[in-house]
């Protein structure tokens, strides 16, 4: 679900305007809705019902403050992945207990800045960086909490860049590997093993993935309770959210176009709660996408129609530095008009940004609405991995940033000027 909708001839975020949010803050530009990322995170919470768990969101899908500080204020902890997003969460009214810090390439200073800020547990990746943690927590006169992530070999089915549970992926410990250094990291004397991590991919679609992978970790996960006194068991994250309706038909209503097929949070917990619980620890949860996805559009204007002998272009004032998805991963993004009557008709088109790449195009050969230059565009589902991955690429300011929150809408990062981006150059 999400608060997009039609109203009185113009797409609306909840209760405003975009039409209007455009011409007073022009485009390209981001607009979030509060309620959905309100909605997402407590119908996640609530499927989950009684059993004992931690929802620690991805902090990478979307770090805007006023983000972290929403989902701060609702409970969530945080899944970090460096230094730079634990000081997010920090200037955003989190702690550092309240993070799990991931990734595979974490340096001295990382480390040494998560545990004095009382991390709750670093996830570890390699038996090198286990010996690093525990040097620098014998430095520190600390004991480092901490975890392994293991890599159970399973085949999330997603695109290759974000699948990370097989053994040529680079996150991760394997499977067989796992026990024994468990063993050999006990005798550290400044690691606390905390608990297991696992997390298979992004962009899940299908359930059978996530019973795979809890169905061959469980058993280790049981070892080690038994062996070290493991506290808990993070599941990961990788819900995926629907970018790719059944029917392009112009309209964000996607969700009345579902299938009976397709994997919503409560099937998700249906199926994992019961072989978690039986396990009797607590079970994290490291989502990003579900819970930012969907709750983010970016807007963007028509400049030029522009056609050829074998193509028609529709160039837009947006482009892969604001959004990378379609050219790094082929992502989809629904399209839709913001004047309800440009839904029909369609016309066949590539929508492409000013960017010098021929890999800026945010769809190709697609049937969009039949816009010319003025008339906006929303790039509906770019809540997560938009603003966070974009960059100053052909020195383009970045877009600003609006929380919409019914009827207010709040300006949560200015549009970068031409000074800001030449302000730390020499």
């Amino acid at each position: 679900m999400h608060s997009f909708h039609y109203k009185d001839g113009s797409l609306h975020c909840e209760d405003v305007n975009l039409a209007t949010l455009a011409k007073e803050h022009g485009s390209p530009l981001y607009v979030y809705s509060a309620h959905t990322f309100r909605d997402h995170y407590t119908r996640l919470d609530a499927a989950l019902g009684d059993l004992d768990h931690h929802i620690a969101y991805a902090v990478k899908a979307n770090s805007n403050l006023s983000i972290l500080r929403l989902l701060n204020e609702l409970g969530s902890g945080f899944d970090i992945v460096s230094g730079g997003e634990l000081y997010r969460v920090l200037q955003a009214g989190g702690s550092g207990s309240q993070c799990t810090f991931a990734g595979v390439g974490k340096t001295r200073d990382e480390l040494k800045y998560a545990l004095e800020n009382d991390i709750y547990c670093i996830n570890a990746e390699s038996i090198a960086e286990l010996e690093l943690i525990n040097e620098v927590a014998k430095d520190l006169g600390l004991t480092a909490p901490v975890a392994v992530r293991v890599n159970p070999n399973v085949d999330a089915k997603t695109h290759k860049y974000i699948s990370t549970g097989k053994s040529e992926n680079k996150f991760g410990i394997d499977f067989e590997l796992v026990s024994e250094l468990y063993d050999r990291a006990a005798g550290f004397t400044n690691l606390n093993l905390r608990g297991l991590q696992m997390h298979i991919g992004s962009q899940l679609r299908s359930i059978t993935p996530f019973i795979e992978a809890i169905e061959r970790v469980a058993p280790l996960v049981q070892q080690l309770k038994a062996a070290h006194n493991i506290e808990f068991f993070s599941i990961g994250g990788g819900v995926g959210i629907i970018y790719d309706p059944a029917l392009e038909s112009g309209s964000p209503d996607w969700w009345a176009q579902q299938n009976d097929d397709e994997l919503t949070i409560e099937k998700y917990a249906t199926e994992i709660v019961p072989r978690l619980k039986k396990l009797g620890l607590r079970i994290l949860l490291e989502p990003g996408r579900y819970i930012a996805g969907n709750a983010g559009v970016l807007l963007t204007e028509c400049l030029y129609e522009k056609k050829g002998s074998a193509k028609t272009f529709k160039v837009v004032d947006s482009g892969m530095n604001d959004l990378i998805r379609p050219a790094l991963y082929e992502g989809h993004h629904q399209i839709v008009p913001i004047r309800e009557d440009q839904r029909t008709p369609l016309v066949k088109a590539d929508v492409v940004g000013p960017i010098c790449e021929s890999g800026d195009f945010f769809c190709q050969d697609r049937d969009i609405a039949d816009v010319q230059s003025g008339d906006l565009l929303a790039l509906m589902s770019a809540g997560a991995y938009g603003f966070t991955m974009a960059s100053n690429y052909n020195t383009r300011p970045m877009p600003a940033e609006i929380l919409v929150d019914a009827t207010e809408a709040k300006v949560i990062r200015r549009r970068q000027s031409l000074e800001d981006l030449i302000a730390l150059e020499k």
